[in-house]
């Protein structure tokens, strides 16, 4: 639940349409649940604005189980990052509801009758189609998050006329996540060429000397595009949230206005 969700809430109480008593018990559930091997932090999306995302890899299938079945009965955006394509096709079974998506390696649900209304100005650019899982993580992410993701993707260095023969995205771009590994040069090129922030996200994409994705991650911090931004190897998850604080989570909250 977040600010958008308990705004409502309170707005339906003071109606008459929930009772205070129902809208205690549904506020009491937004708190730490302790599942012995695991707390969840259920007020994290009305806290920061995005809810607590969970890491798949290394949790067993009981664990995983246990954890989106406490998220999805708090009512929350639920999305799982870095699963096994079984690990999915078997939550989409039991929440027929939510989406598996074995490109990205995730599993999202969102609550029934949650709002969709999407922010738009997010382009996500990957250099190749290797990139693409990491590249597919920060556009899944990003759309659960509330950011309508525009795609253009296998646009790379090696054949740089791509990218240039897609102006427009760029123009329509408030803020850019670009994917790359190999020696990670495309960041710093797309960031010499707009004035949105762009945001690095090196990729394990290489032969032996891109060493697993360092020799991306050097290649962008030491950048000579004033301004890129870079998250860690394989971060697309880290970069949707960067993007979403860019877009949304950085502006503030007005109140309304009481003059008559």
């Amino acid at each position: 639940m977040d600010r958008d969700a308990v705004r409502e809430l309170l707005e339906k109480v003071e109606r008459g349409e929930v009772s205070p008593r129902d809208a205690t018990e549904l506020l009491s559930r937004l708190s730490t649940a302790d599942l012995g091997f695991a707390r969840l932090d259920r007020h994290r999306a009305l806290r920061r604005g995005l809810p607590e995302v969970v890491f798949g890899q290394g949790k067993s299938e009981s664990q995983l189980d246990e954890i989106v079945a406490s998220l999805v009965e708090s009512g929350q955006r639920v999305l799982v990052t870095r699963i096994e394509r079984t690990t999915g096709e078997r939550l989409a079974e039991r929440y027929p509801e939510g989406r598996h998506d074995p490109i990205s390696r995730t599993f999202r649900h969102l609550p029934h009758g949650s709002p969709r209304q999407q922010v738009h100005g997010l382009l996500v650019v990957s250099a190749g189609t290797s990139d693409l899982p990491v590249a597919e993580e920060a556009a899944v992410a990003a759309d659960t998050f509330g950011l309508a993701a525009e795609r253009l993707y296998d646009v790379g260095v090696a054949g740089v006329h791509r990218l240039l023969e897609n102006p427009e995205p760029f123009r329509r771009a408030r803020v850019i996540i670009v994917v790359a590994g190999m020696e990670g040069a495309l960041p710093s090129v797309v960031t010499g060429l707009v004035r949105a922030p762009v945001i690095g996200v090196p990729t394990s994409v290489g032969y032996g000397a891109a060493l697993s994705g360092w020799t991306s991650l050097l290649g962008m911090l030491s950048s000579c595009a004033s301004g890129l931004t870079v998250v860690n190897i394989d971060n697309g998850l880290g970069a949707a949230c960067a993007a979403h604080a860019i877009l949304i989570g950085a502006t503030p909250e007005v109140p309304p206005s009481h003059e008559s």
